[in-house]
């Protein structure tokens, strides 16, 4: 599917991996666990190995993660942890890390396009990432894991957004870093766009599908402003 840049009137984006720095997170924080353990590693330092682990183990727990929703348990599971956090057992206060210069990209978008946040992540953990970065006015419309009767790779969660911004859906261009966003996308009948900057890799993101694919979010704007000036 080749990428039409002159159908996209509004942006849908992914959130960990895509906005949020999740990956490079998970290796910082699983680096200081195994540091007791860095003289296994070449030149004492795992983060190849604990990179290599993040992006083989992406698809399969994209899987895991959808199974509640296949199996309808995600509501119950939904409140659950919104109880537990209510009374004070869990936090929601968890530092995230943002990708590179995506604060700077949004406001150049927003003036283009109106934009969507379509994650798989609750509307707790939404709320708490765009608060942090204060990002939550760039964004008209926002689906986390219980917005849609299904989450990604469902198309659900991509048509909802799409009509929340009052665009046709096959004029949506959905961002994201792994294969269930490009099939979200697809499955709805929107444009993909994937980035190499989170869990995914290049050649099952091509494999997929995805309509294009760049190395970091930030692209995004000079791919759109590039091929768009080239269409005039």
């Amino acid at each position: 599917m080749s990428f039409d840049p002159t159908r996209v009137q509004a942006v849908l984006f992914d959130l960990d991996g895509t906005l949020a720095d999740t990956d490079d997170q998970f290796i910082r924080r699983a680096g200081d666990m195994m540091r007791r353990l860095n003289a296994l590693f070449p030149n004492h330092d795992p983060t190849n190995f604990l990179r290599w682990s993040v992006m083989v183990s992406e698809t399969p727990l994209n899987m895991l993660m959808g199974l509640p929703d296949r199996l309808g348990m995600d509501g119950p599971l939904a409140q659950l942890t919104d109880w537990v956090v209510e009374h004070g057992r869990l936090t929601t206060s968890a530092q995230f890390m943002l990708m590179a210069e995506v604060d700077q990209l949004l406001p150049r978008l927003g003036a283009r396009y109106p934009l969507a946040v379509v994650t798989a992540r609750n509307a707790r953990e939404t709320a708490a990432f765009l608060d942090q970065f204060s990002l939550g006015g760039h964004f008209r419309a926002v689906a986390s894991a219980q917005t849609a009767p299904h989450t990604k790779p469902y198309p659900d969660p991509v048509i909802w957004a799409a009509r929340e911004l009052g665009v046709p859906v096959e004029n949506c261009l959905m961002v994201g870093d792994t294969t269930v966003d490009i099939l979200a996308g697809q499955r709805a009948g929107a444009q993909t766009v994937g980035v190499l900057c989170g869990f995914g890799e290049r050649a099952e993101l091509e494999q997929t599908g995805a309509s294009a694919i760049i190395e970091h979010t930030t692209h995004l704007d000079a791919l759109l402003s590039a091929d768009n000036k080239n269409a005039e």
